[in-house]
């Protein structure tokens, strides 16, 4: 999140919500925050599966690092996770020059 952010032209460093001196990433912290149940979609798959969730097997590392092409909804559009990120950070940069009031939250693709 904090490379979309940036690539939108912020600083990750400035948060809304978040505020430490010492956590560069404020910023991406409090965007962040919607991708979260994708993530704990993938974490539930896989403690559903299996009964060893105490290692981190091969197989588990695989399935967590599939997360940034996960489909998502985004504005009605379908795009791997890692894209509907940057047009979230994109959609903040707008709102912060005026040009939009809504930032873009992705939903579950089914």
């Amino acid at each position: 999140m904090a490379r979309a952010i940036a690539g939108a032209g912020l600083l990750p460093t400035l948060g809304i919500f978040h505020k430490n001196r010492y956590n560069a990433y404020c910023l991406a912290d409090d965007i962040m925050e919607p991708y979260r149940p994708f993530v704990d979609v993938i974490v539930r798959g896989i403690i559903d599966t299996t009964s060893a969730v105490a290692t981190l097997t091969q197989d588990t590392k695989i399935q967590l690092l599939k997360l940034p092409t996960v489909d998502v909804l985004l504005d009605g559009e379908s795009s791997p996770l890692m894209i509907a990120m940057q047009r979230t950070a994109a959609s903040l940069a707008k709102c912060y020059t005026g040009e939009t009031r809504k930032i873009l939250y992705p939903t579950l693709s089914s």
